[in-house]
């Protein structure tokens, strides 16, 4: 009789996975919907951080890198264009371009949270547009780049050379992207929804500028219930030193843990 039971399950045809991720999917067919979600395997790693070290799951981990794009980045990009010395900027494409690789084969997902704003800017208020274009006549938001490498490229707009990644950090194809309008990344956009359909709990940051889009970001991801962890050389501004100096000390001490690159190599490695 078992013999028999076993060989009718075995001729069923395997249920279908709906969802993003293996431990966040259902199974179903025709007649079933198999909701359990069974969980993947604990992945416990120790990472090394600046106050305690800390252990996270590697399945329960997503790396957030923000605004590493043109405008903030490049030479010839928006910051660039009206005088702010993009040096600082660039300093975490090297750091990133070694650690991205180890997380995509561990199966960490990499998530691009760019600014890149409507064609028409609708959802971008005054007080937004007056930050960028004090006096109404600036090269602000969604305006022509004078001197972009690739024509008709504007302001932080959404598909244009200014708002792509930089090219030594072109996204891979498992990679997300997600367009954001303000200083965090959570607002008005599908960060936080994608994150918990991956099944996410702690959440690595970097990227530019550290005092601003990275801590606005990092911060609302803390004040949502992630676990919040600042890479430190993957992480930088164009803004004073002192800037950079105030967003390490308030995230070590109100909204998380800092760490550096080596140490989730090290990590990864172990």
């Amino acid at each position: 009789m078992t013999t028999r039971l076993n060989a009718r399950i075995a001729r069923k045809p395997a249920l279908a996975p709906l969802g993003p991720r293996a431990g966040r999917q259902w199974q179903v067919d025709a007649r079933r919907a198999d909701m359990t979600r069974p969980a993947p395997p604990l992945r416990a790693a120790r990472v090394a951080a600046q106050s305690k070290d800390i252990v996270v799951d590697w399945n329960k981990s997503a790396m957030v890198v923000i605004d590493m794009q043109n405008d903030f980045c490049h030479p010839k990009g928006w910051l660039a264009g009206i005088g702010v010395n993009v040096t600082p900027a660039r300093a975490p494409i090297k750091p990133l371009a070694r650690l991205l690789p180890a997380l995509r084969a561990a199966e960490v997902p990499v998530l691009w949270v760019n600014w890149g704003n409507r064609p028409d800017l609708a959802n971008i208020s005054p007080a937004l547009l007056h930050v960028y274009n004090g006096d109404g006549r600036s090269v602000g938001l969604g305006a022509p780049l004078p001197d972009a490498p690739v024509p008709g490229a504007r302001v932080l707009e959404k598909g244009s050379w200014a708002a792509a990644v930089v090219d030594e950090l072109a996204p891979e194809p498992g990679d997300l992207q997600v367009d954001k309008y303000r200083m965090s990344g959570f607002w008005d956009t599908p960060l936080d929804s994608i994150l918990r359909n991956l099944g996410v709990s702690s959440v690595f940051f970097a990227g530019v500028n550290a005092d601003q889009c990275v801590l606005a970001t990092l911060m609302d991801a803390n004040f949502l219930g992630y676990d919040t962890v600042l890479i430190e050389d993957c992480t930088a501004t164009t803004s004073p030193a002192f800037c950079l100096e105030a967003t390490l000390y308030n995230v070590r001490q109100c909204f998380g843990f800092s760490v550096t690159s080596a140490a989730i190599r090290k990590a990864l490695r172990a």
